[in-house]
């Protein structure tokens, strides 16, 4: 086994992770500017922002059953077309509904990228490196968040501090949205390199090439281990969703993935990432000082995705993500704290620079308590906690569900920003609590376990 050569495969399949950041983050920076273009309020906006999660929601559902048809590489491919198409599209708009339908053509690329990612990065690690590699995806999502912030800044303080001003033929916006067919084309690039799954490869019976992925991504018995993945695939059935009904409506194995996926979101992750430029501007920080600020957040995210992937497979799954609710629950009650010194209405609120200093640093910590946990391990536990039967279906159900989440709080947040912005962050807060409660409760370690053992640990 050469290691090196596993980190390679990982990280070009990762570059879905990449994707998948930058598309969901650069409308960010693209917000008002959208809103002023179109003239639309809160409501069309928050459609708008969030409608690229309804196609990540079709994509998610989809995924599974497209990877198990036509292969991880082809699908890998089918979404990197998708982002290109999405980005092209975005950046030129007739109408502000154009630009929605365009955002959904991208969220499918988010939804497919976000399953077949984490899928096949399991199925081509070791068990040993499982948790690191697997990881990769996550640090991928956030490098491609923070490079999508860059962007946004630089093309905003070239010309001038606004998003609306021209540069050439376009206005800043514009071009925030379409670069991203520049990664798009460099991850169906790098799909062409990279080797099918070897648990694929046994699906449909090309055992010889499984043998030589295995050789090379794990070593040792490459006989044993194509006979163990063929024994457990000859229990297998196409994935279907009644597969999954259980005791509840469905098996315990999979409501626990579709609340942690929801958990994820329903902390209020995203609602940094879609709309900090707006939030800051919300109390009384300039539209370039707001993009700068945005940007460092993404770099508190990849820092603490990095403390993740240094802690995953030592100190397990489930300690992370206690540590991270735990964090994240003091974090937001100090954020909603501190935004609810805010003064005076409409484009003249003004958060005082000591209050202003405290909701930074209580945002930057729960960004980073976030993506020391949640944001890496959700994404690890997903890609390896079901058994291997029903893996493609459950996963296809929990991704699904994280991405209806994630829309149902995208899609809210202007309203209820309006509402009262404190609020919002005592609902987050609320929930952050909630999540410490289930993992004690319900989630398994899996630290150091092969795929084919996820049966038992699942009871099935």
């Amino acid at each position: 086994m050469n290691i090196a050569h596993v980190v390679m495969i990982a990280a070009a399949a990762a570059m879905g992770g990449f994707l998948f950041g930058y598309d969901s983050a650069v409308i960010n920076g693209a917000v008002s500017a959208i809103q002023d273009t179109f003239r639309v309020g809160s409501t069309v906006i928050g459609f708008t922002v969030a409608a690229a999660l309804i196609g990540s929601a079709v994509g998610a559902a989809i995924a599974g059953a497209l990877a198990d048809r036509i292969g991880r590489i082809r699908v890998m491919q089918l979404a990197a077309v998708l982002f290109a198409a999405s980005a092209v599209g975005s950046a030129l708009p007739f109408t502000v509904w154009d630009l929605a339908w365009w955002r959904v053509v991208g969220g499918v690329a988010i939804g497919i990228a976000s399953v077949i990612a984490p899928t096949y990065i399991a199925e081509v690690s070791p068990p040993a490196f499982r948790g690191r590699l697997a990881s990769l995806q996550q640090l991928a999502i956030v490098l491609g968040i923070a490079t999508s912030q860059l962007v946004n800044y630089g093309l905003a303080a070239a010309v001038g501090g606004s998003a609306l001003h021209r540069l050439g033929p376009l206005q800043a916006w514009q071009w925030m949205l379409g670069i991203e067919v520049l990664p798009a084309a460099t991850y169906f690039v790098l799909t062409l390199v990279i080797p099918e799954s070897p648990r694929h490869l046994v699906r449909i019976g090309r055992d010889a090439r499984a043998r030589r992925v295995l050789a090379e991504v794990e070593g040792g018995d490459v006989d044993g281990r194509v006979a163990e993945i063929r024994r457990v695939l000859g229990r297998e059935r196409r994935p279907r969703l009644r597969d999954l009904r259980g005791r509840y409506g469905l098996l315990a194995i999979v409501w626990v993935g579709m609340a942690l996926s929801a958990f994820q979101q329903l902390v209020g992750i995203n609602v940094i990432f879609y709309y900090s430029a707006v939030l800051w501007q919300s109390v009384g920080i300039a539209e370039t000082d707001s993009l700068l600020l945005s940007l460092f957040t993404s770099i508190v995210n990849i820092v603490g995705t990095l403390i993740a992937i240094g802690l995953v497979d030592r100190v397990g799954r489930k300690p992370l993500l206690l540590a991270g609710s735990a964090g994240m629950t003091v974090a937001l009650a100090f954020t909603a704290f501190a935004f609810s010194h805010a003064r005076g209405e409409g484009d003249d609120v003004v958060l005082s620079t000591a209050w202003a200093l405290t909701a930074l640093v209580s945002a930057s910590t729960f960004v980073l308590f976030f993506a020391l946990s949640w944001g890496v391990v959700t994404w690890v536990l997903l890609g390896e906690m079901f058994p291997l039967r029903i893996r493609a279906a459950a996963m296809a159900v929990a991704t699904a569900t994280q991405w209806i989440t994630n829309w149902l709080v995208t899609v809210t947040f202007p309203s209820l920003r309006d509402w009262s912005l404190p609020g919002t962050y005592l609902v987050y807060t609320a929930f952050a609590l909630l999540s410490f409660g289930f993992v004690l409760r319900f989630v398994r370690e899996t630290k150091g376990r092969t795929l084919e053992s996820m049966d038992e640990l699942a009871g099935q």
